[in-house]
């Protein structure tokens, strides 16, 4: 049964997050009072996809770390800049908006990038790899980055975030690794099957109850709103192109390409909405939530691209196959 439901969930994933996009902007006032929810269904997901991962495969991405610093380098050098040149060029004069867009660039990547990954059989190990190294560099990355391309200073709470982070995805994730290898891998197949489902359905209340808070920003949508809309969903997409690009431009395996392609283009949204609320003034928070609205909707796109340019592949394949069988037969 739970196999089944997985199987549809596969089929209606690029409406599971608009859907759930849609809801929370609707009932953001009902859902916004379950934000403490979060962190906790965000562990379950991160644990649900490392019981697939081992600590073998975890110290193979550190001896072979070119993927790994490739994404840190789209996600912190070249993209915090094209966001830059997107804001001077749109919006100059506007440092509010022009630091919402680089700021919305700079955060790390999104946790959820990890189920994606595991859902369209990407590195799982990678994606893992990549987002703990992300997340213990971005207290130091994302002030220095703000700093350094519009001398804005941002302080965190370097100890609150690392602490909710660890018991969001480090110990999950340890926890998840160690059965693995405990079980010598068993646990993948008599529970991944069980786990992955909720999971999927997991990702949608996540973003549902995300997406709240993003209606109080969106009560007067004008013109100009909608122009900052469409930036953001330019700038978003380019993360995942630029992933994509560089993962087959170095000829990697389709599992790595799958890696980089939702790891460039995923963000921690959450934590980017949380950082403009509290230290920036209003405007600057409007680009950080709008690309809430993108993200999860764009995830959705591009693995449905993703798969769909390796069903073809597959079906000439074997089309190949078919015809060379008759000839075979004759020999």
């Amino acid at each position: 049964m739970l196999s089944r439901l997985d199987r549809r969930l596969v089929k209606v994933l690029p409406l599971i997050t608009p859907v759930s996009v849609l809801i929370g902007v609707l009932l953001g006032s009902h859902l916004s009072g379950y934000t403490f929810l979060s962190p906790w269904i965000f562990a379950f997901m991160t644990f649900s996809g490392s019981i697939s991962s081992s600590f073998k495969e975890f110290l193979k991405v550190l001896t072979h770390p070119l993927p790994l610093i490739a994404t840190l380098f789209i996600l912190h050098i070249i993209m915090p800049l094209i966001a830059m040149a997107f804001g001077f060029i749109a919006y100059s004069g506007d440092s509010f908006t022009i630091t919402g867009l680089i700021l919305a660039a700079a955060i790390p990547t999104g946790i959820t990038s990890f189920v994606w990954v595991a859902i369209y059989k990407g590195n799982t190990v990678l994606t893992l790899s990549i987002i703990l190294i992300d997340t213990i560099l971005a207290p130091f990355v994302v002030p220095y980055t703000l700093s350094l391309l519009v001398g804005t200073k941002v302080q965190m709470d370097i100890a609150a975030m690392m602490q909710g982070l660890f018991y969001m995805i480090v110990l999950p994730s340890l926890i998840g690794m160690l059965l693995n290898q405990w079980t010598k891998g068993s646990i993948k197949q008599s529970w991944g099957p069980r786990l992955n489902p909720f999971s999927k359905i997991a990702m949608g209340v996540v973003v549902a109850i995300n997406s709240s808070v993003v209606s109080p920003f969106l009560r007067h949508f004008d013109a100009r709103m909608l122009g900052l809309a469409c930036t953001v969903l330019i700038l978003s997409s380019l993360g995942y192109l630029l992933g994509w690009v560089t993962a087959r431009l170095m000829r990697w395996e389709p599992d790595i390409v799958i890696a980089l392609t939702f790891n460039g283009g995923m963000r921690n949204i959450s934590a980017g909405a949380v950082l403009a609320v509290s230290y920036f003034a209003a405007p600057v928070a409007i680009p950080v939530v709008l690309a809430m609205l993108f993200q999860q909707s764009l995830a959705s796109l591009f693995g449905y691209l993703l798969n769909r340019r390796s069903t073809p592949k597959k079906a000439g394949t074997d089309a190949i196959t078919t015809k060379l069988t008759p000839n075979v037969d004759k020999i």
